[in-house]
């Protein structure tokens, strides 16, 4: 990526925030970390309480893509043909025809999904992860861009199932929106007339277009010392004694693809130490698993990487480490 490539990028960036800003206002922050997920082709999860806008914020991400998207409401008795699709019998023919699910899609909204049982669950893992869907022994590939935005209560367990660490494992991020401040609550409160599923952002991508746009972040430079210090990151949640088990190795890969993503954004053409600390507690603390007496104390996965990114040294800055490599 060059210096001209990364101001186009962030001015795209920029924009596709301010269209999705004017749905969850105050929120700008989450919703960037929102639209990097996308471009680092991955999938988001947003864990809140109710109210906060997880739903609104999901459906204006895919609506700022000019591309196909579904939302399928998870409910305990839902099955995971009803997500992946299954296969009819068609008399006329003699033969079995496969009727794609809603995963079909370029964007797929999973509210709550955590009310889902855990065998409808992992209906999602092949194609969060692979891209496809294998029904009968066929395999059907899903169209890119693909991304899962999924939504979950943390606070109502009545009916719920936790998600198991693989599926969380296959989520790129995991961000909370939170309550807006008190400006933000005044414009909400200002425009209550009108209701949320009526406000529509305009699409400012097709769908053909982000996956160039991905494709372009994978170009942005990452010295070696900026890969060394995401491995001692990774290695410290592995060590840490509140920590039962560690981040994986993929978890390391997604958070320099993310950091990738968040330099373009922020007009730069390579990845500094910042970007790194930056999405390090989006990126690595929900693929934690703490220690049971750890959790009694009240130890959080977010306090874990926060603990880890102070006594971890950082390298030198980007400018200085790229000066070096060139």
């Amino acid at each position: 990526m060059t210096g001209e490539e990364a101001a186009q990028f962030q001015a795209l960036f920029d924009r596709l925030v301010r269209g999705v800003e004017e749905v969850v206002l105050g929120k700008q922050h989450v919703i960037r970390l929102a639209f990097t997920a996308l471009f680092s082709e991955g999938h988001l999860l947003l864990e809140d309480v109710p109210g906060t806008g997880k739903t609104s914020l999901a459906r204006a991400i895919a609506q700022s893509v000019r591309g196909t998207s579904n939302r399928v409401q998870f409910t305990p008795d839902l099955l995971p043909g009803d997500i992946t699709g299954v296969s009819i019998y068609d008399q006329r023919g003699g033969t079995f025809e496969f009727h794609r699910g809603p995963v079909f899609a370029n964007i797929v909204l999973a509210d709550e999904i955590n009310r889902a049982s855990p065998k409808t669950q992992s209906a999602l893992l092949e194609v969060m992860e692979e891209g496809q869907v294998t029904a009968d022994g066929v395999t059907h590939q899903v169209t890119g861009p693909f991304m899962v935005i999924a939504t979950q209560n943390p606070i109502e367990q009545a009916g719920t199932y936790r998600l198991p660490e693989a599926q969380l494992d296959r989520f790129l991020m995991k961000a909370s929106i939170g309550y807006p401040d008190h400006a933000a609550t005044v414009r909400i409160l200002e425009g209550a007339a009108r209701r949320a599923h009526d406000v529509r952002v305009a699409p400012v991508l097709s769908a053909e277009s982000v996956v160039e746009v991905a494709a372009l972040a994978r170009t942005v430079f990452v010295d070696p010392t900026i890969n060394d210090y995401v491995a001692r990151l990774v290695d410290a949640t592995r060590t840490s004694p509140e920590v039962r088990l560690g981040a994986s190795v993929r978890g390391a890969l997604a958070l320099i693809r993310t950091a990738k993503t968040y330099a373009a954004s922020q007009g730069r053409h390579y990845v500094t130490p910042d970007d790194v600390k930056a999405l390090a507690e989006p990126v690595l603390a929900h693929r934690l698993l703490l220690d049971p007496e750890a959790e009694f104390d009240g130890v959080s996965p977010s306090r874990v990487i926060g603990r880890i990114l102070v006594e971890t040294v950082p390298p030198r800055s980007g400018e200085d480490s790229r000066a070096d490599a060139l």
